[in-house]
């Protein structure tokens, strides 16, 4: 957290803290805390207090990212505002008085994953910033990082990757939409992974998109087959949308490892992927997840009931046959053994640090 002094008061102005009550916050819930606002040498009256989430957001220069698209060297990340809410208006700070305005933020539903059983994922960062307006202009405040957990029905997904064998390599947010998905963002997340060893030369890697919404999960599997001999490679797409409910009792590591081999063999999904008979036993892991490489699974979310089911099966599916390459994963590889926190915790304070500067620019500091 920061403590800074704000700007247009000049020096002996007030300044503002943002206490976050965890850390720790998962999509669908609300994060909460307290403004601090600390009164300078004289009063100062403060027109709004303006609490938003923001994230990284790799965009593209020139051009248009779509489905499984490539990037190039022209792209760049930039600071996206997700969310914003106003959490007081007209607000009196006495000279030398503490004022603390406490909140409830919620969570949008498609707000990035940053981490992983309480380890933040390399790279990813989202932030809760703290804007005061000032004689009508903002004022710059506070930017405190945020890890955002998986919900109980996309953890299953990761355990089934985890059980499988993938290998996590890297993440990253992209900017844009994915064809027949729902969005209320205007990005997507992307978390990278080697596939297992028996698909060694024939599938480069496997991506894999969440996007949720308050009652459903949509589920999408890229897949980079490699190129060699007669094959054409490219990428192939699949996407299964069910309920949060379904989602916890799907036998995941069935339904990845069939749809992964139909692609390594012949290039086509599988269409029963996704539709393989519920298996109210597949639990999943509950702690190490060896795709992200000793990463404790994240535990001790409330899971959803009662949501309907919806009423389609199979994985619809979109082939890419694409000729450039795509653009590396801010790791490079898979965690490694034993490190994965300390790893996750420099890279991710890294991504915050870049946030942060982009946000306050030369007066950060």
């Amino acid at each position: 957290m920061f403590n800074r002094m704000l700007s247009a008061f000049g020096i002996g102005g007030p300044s503002v803290d943002t206490v976050l009550d965890s850390p720790h916050a998962v999509p669908g819930q609300t994060i909460t805390g307290q403004v601090r606002i600390q009164g300078g040498g004289s009063d100062a009256e403060i027109g709004q207090v303006v609490l938003s989430l923001v994230t990284q957001v790799e965009t593209e220069r020139g051009g248009f990212r779509g489905f499984g698209g490539f990037g190039g060297d022209d792209e760049h990340g930039d600071v996206a505002e997700f969310f914003r809410m106003v959490v007081q208006q007209g607000l009196r700070v006495p000279a030398g008085q503490l004022v603390s305005i406490p909140f409830q933020l919620p969570v949008p539903w498609e707000t990035p994953i940053t981490a992983v059983g309480g380890a933040a994922l390399p790279g990813l960062s989202v932030g809760v910033r703290t804007e005061l307006l000032v004689a009508g202009a903002p004022d710059k405040g506070d930017l405190d990082p945020v890890l955002v957990g998986p919900l109980p029905s996309q953890n299953k997904v990761l355990d089934a990757f985890g059980q499988l064998g993938f290998s996590f390599r890297g993440a990253d947010v992209e900017a844009g939409r994915l064809p027949g998905v729902p969005h209320e963002l205007g990005f997507y997340q992307e978390l990278e992974f080697f596939p297992p060893a028996r698909f060694a030369g024939r599938v480069n890697q496997v991506e894999l998109t969440f996007v949720a919404t308050a009652h459903e999960l949509h589920v999408i599997l890229e897949a980079d087959r490699r190129r060699g001999g007669f094959s054409s490679g490219g990428d192939t797409s699949g996407h299964l949308r069910l309920s949060h409910q379904e989602a916890q009792v799907t036998d995941w590591a069935a339904a990845i490892s069939g749809w992964l081999a139909q692609v390594a063999e012949r290039g086509q999904p599988n269409p029963a992927f996704g539709g393989a008979a519920h298996n109210p036993a597949f639990g999943g892991q509950n702690g190490h997840n060896p795709a992200f490489s000793g990463q404790a699974g994240y535990g001790g979310q409330p899971g959803y009931g009662g949501q309907p089911g919806y009423g389609r099966r199979g994985f619809d599916h979109d082939d890419h046959d694409q000729h450039g390459q795509r653009r590396g994963a801010g790791m490079g590889g898979m965690l490694a053994a034993g490190a994965a926190g300390a790893a996750g915790g420099v890279l991710g304070g890294m991504a915050i640090s870049s946030m942060a500067d982009e946000f306050f620019g030369d007066d950060e500091g």
